[in-house]
């Protein structure tokens, strides 16, 4: 069976805390592979924020769109853990990039490591759009 390999860019530009909670487990104990996705989207939003970015639909008039998504599994993640996500970027293209989140435990651990693909988009016209320079600019 073939697995996903996702590659890791060659820094990290910003790292996201977060503390995971009881409700984030699943029936296995560990928090659950939904949970990941949304805290990829919380460290996400976190780093848009500190580029100066009010949310995910204020990019010189245009929003951004996950176009995939996704995750592998390295350690298991528990309630009340601190968990640092630091939020790379790679694959830079016309109409987006890819941002990869490494999960990392309180110990220094890899958790898990994640993608998505962001393409940036006109809720105007309903179209894909090109990326702003101004964003390209901030993350090079």
């Amino acid at each position: 069976m073939s697995r996903i390999k996702i590659e890791e860019p060659d820094k990290y530009l910003f790292t996201a805390k977060i503390t995971t909670r009881i409700t984030d487990l699943n029936y296995g104990g560990h928090v659950g592979n939904d949970r990941i996705f949304a805290f990829m989207h919380d460290a996400r939003v976190q780093f848009f924020k500190s580029l100066g970015y009010k949310s995910e639909l204020d990019f010189d008039g245009l929003g951004n769109i996950q176009s995939d998504a996704a995750i592998t599994y390295k350690a298991e993640i528990f309630a009340h853990e601190e968990i640092s996500i630091e939020v790379g970027v790679k694959d830079i293209n016309k109409y987006g990039c890819d941002f990869v989140y490494r999960f990392l435990k309180e110990d220094g651990k890899v958790a898990a490591v994640g993608k998505t693909g962001i393409i940036f988009f006109d809720y105007e016209q309903r179209k894909i759009a090109n990326m702003p320079e101004s964003f390209l600019e901030k993350i090079k």
